[in-house]
């Protein structure tokens, strides 16, 4: 008997994602920005940062780093990828202010520095320094998403999305 009641648990078991980066949350259909807005690449939350750090919100590995460094991919254990695109248009800086700590590839773990960015540069050179936070693969996996309510986060303490099984 017991060992059922145990499995159950399990099986209900949330996960969780943190802020990997200080800021004002914001509601992602709040972001200036209709790609991210209207979730054309998938549902998640947006950080308007107050420092120019980026920390792993999750354990898993980095699936992706464009050549233009302005965002990067990972995958959790599990399997949710996961982009954290810093500020809006930022391709178009190509890299400069952008300085990465890690390769594709390499595991991680929450709380972990992955970049560094000079945020008054980003605030300066590029449409916005709103940093969305997106769920790539939401209509792929079996997991139910729930965004927090928090308005400030902080990086590596503040739960962001919070996953459970559907």
């Amino acid at each position: 008997m017991f060992k059922n009641w145990f499995k159950k648990e399990k099986e209900g078991q949330t996960a969780e994602i943190y802020a990997p980066i200080t800021g004002e949350i914001i509601p992602l259909e709040e972001v200036p920005d209709p790609v991210f807005s209207q979730k054309m690449m998938g549902d998640g939350i947006a950080i308007k940062p107050s420092e120019g750090n980026i920390y792993s919100p999750v354990n898993g590995k980095i699936a992706q780093i464009p050549e233009t460094k302005h965002a990067i991919g990972l995958r959790t254990e599990d399997g949710i990828e996961i982009l954290i695109h810093i500020g809006l248009e930022t391709v178009t800086l190509n890299g400069k202010s952008f300085n990465v700590h890690v390769n594709t590839g390499d595991e991680v773990s929450v709380g972990q520095p992955l970049m560094d960015f000079d945020l008054e540069y980003i605030q300066n050179n590029a449409e916005s320094d709103i940093t969305p936070i997106v769920i790539t693969n939401e209509k792929e996996i079996d997991k139910a998403f729930k965004m927090t309510d928090e308005k400030e986060g902080k990086l590596g303490e503040t739960i962001i999305i919070t996953v459970s099984k559907r």
